[in-house]
This record gives C-alpha cells, structure tokens and sequence, in this order.
C-alpha cells in the first residue's frame, strides 16, 4: 500500500512538473517565437495561455513595444569637406519575430548591425549636402530622408523603423576651436568698424558744431557791431544836437568830463605848457 502511495505521488509529481513546463503565458506586451530542439516552428503574438512540448521545445520573447537604439556618435563629411560629429538614436518595432531570430536573434545583437545601417544611412544622406543644411531648417527633410532609407535596409532584420532622429550635431573639437576664433576675429573686427563709423561720425558731428559755433559768433558779433554802430550814431547826434544848441556849455562839460578821468587820485604825473588848450578852463571860472 505505501510502495502503491509513493509510486502515486511521484506520477502526481512528473504529471505536475510536465504540466508546469507545457504551460507558458504570453503578456500583452511581448510575443513569442516556439522553438523545437532550436528550430523555430511557430509565432504567437496574441496574450494568452498556450501550450508547448516538455523538454522538446521551448519559447523565447521579443518585446512588441516601441524600442529605442541609441546609436555612437560618428563622423561625417559633409559635400563641402566639413567635418561634422552626429549623435543619432532610432525608435523601431520588432513586427517579425522569426526573421528577427534567424538574422539577429537576440535584440542586443542588433546593435552592431543596424549601427552599421543608420550610420551607411547617415553618410548617404548628409554627405552629399553642405554643413549649412544640416544645421539649419533643412535638417527634418533630411531626417525623413534617411528614417526611410534606413526602414528600407532594416526590413532585413523583421523590424519597423519609427522614425530617426539626430540628438546632437557638432564640429569636431579642432573645428570648434577655429571656428570660434574666426568668429571672434570676425567680432573683434566689426566692433573696430562701428568704432571707426561712430568716430567717423562724432568728427562730423564736433565739425558742424563748431561750424555753427563759429557762425553764430560771427552773426552775433555783427549784429553787435551793428547796434553798437547805430548807438554811436544815434549818441553822436544827440551831442551834436546839444551842442548846436549851447556849444559853450558843451565844451565846458567835456572839459570837466576829460578833467575827471586825467585828473584821478594817485600818482598821475602830467607835463603840459599852462597855455594849453587841456586848462583852457583852469585859472577863472570864466575862462578868459
């Protein structure tokens, strides 16, 4: 009865153990290619609980969601013999889980070979135009250009190009470095030519100026003179109107007025004859 038991729960055992290792589930996102002693026989891409031989066979998945290669930096030479370090990455989709096996099987074997595609791609596409495309607006048709070049060689491996994109596009470090002294010098000299316009300008601006300056000195002073003129004249007439009208007074009140500027406080030393006409009124106050 016990040997009976045993040889029971050992069939119970094996019959656990093949059911365990025939059962396998496949998640939402994954897909599973059937191996039978290392060749495959069968795809299954839908979720589930299926079905497979013990021992016989077995099952290895592949992811069914959007993948991401993130590919080396490379060198390019752009059609105008620029260097150009481009650092490009790829979204794609494993759509042929058999091919995929046959061609690559693994995906982290892929890496070598659709590095190889995206950067033959690259060259293609971005050799034949110059640096400038590749840094300006042009750069998405350019992008378009090699995603589809690259879908095209990628089949071969049972996978689906999303899209590829460059991350970073630079010179090589020696090309950064001369090409950041050319724009300094290019700088440096363009601040010296709006120096020299500005100084340019600002000589202009003193010389009109003093232009200015000096003619509305010139106008000020003629119009000085010419007030200064018309006063003369207009004294002049006035004293020669006094003088019509009393010429003794008049010589006598210019005698006091030359008096009082000749004859100050101080040491004024004068020598003239007494007879002089400068004391025609010295003596009486008559001036016999």
């Amino acid at each position: 009865m016990k040997k009976r038991f045993i040889i029971l729960l050992s069939f119970l055992v094996v019959l656990t153990v093949l059911a365990y290792n025939s059962l396998f589930f496949v998640e939402q996102r994954v897909q599973s290619l059937i191996l039978q002693f290392g060749e495959p026989i069968r795809v299954i891409k839908e979720p589930g609980l299926n079905f497979k031989i013990p021992l016989a066979q077995n099952v290895v998945k592949f992811d069914k969601r959007i993948l991401l290669f993130d590919n080396s930096a490379e060198e390019i030479i752009a059609a105008d013999k620029k260097r150009l370090i481009v650092d490009a990455f790829v979204r794609y989709k494993i759509i042929d889980p058999l091919k995929f096996y046959q061609t690559v099987r693994f995906e982290a074997a892929l890496n070598n070979r659709l590095g190889s595609v995206v950067n033959n791609s690259l060259r293609a596409v971005l050799g034949r135009v110059p640096l400038e495309a590749v840094i300006s607006d042009r750069r998405e048709l350019l992008m378009k250009e090699v995603s589809d070049l690259v879908a095209v060689r990628a089949t071969q491996f049972g996978i689906s190009i999303e899209e590829v994109r460059i991350k970073k596009a630079d010179l090589p470090s020696e090309n950064s470095e001369a090409i950041y002294r050319r724009m300094q010098t290019e700088r440096q000299q363009e601040a010296a030519q709006i120096r020299a316009i500005g100084e340019e300008k600002a000589r202009f601006i003193r010389a009109e100026s003093e232009k200015q300056k000096t003619v509305l000195l010139a106008e000020a002073q003629r119009d000085s003179d010419i007030l200064r003129g018309e006063g003369d004249a207009e004294k002049n007439k006035i004293l020669g109107k006094a003088f019509n009208q009393d010429p003794d007074f008049f010589a006598f009140y210019r005698a006091m007025q030359a008096y009082s500027k000749a004859l100050t406080e101080g040491d004024t030393t004068m020598v003239l004859s007494p007879k002089s006409d400068f004391f025609e009124f010295f003596g009486n106050a008559e001036g016999n």
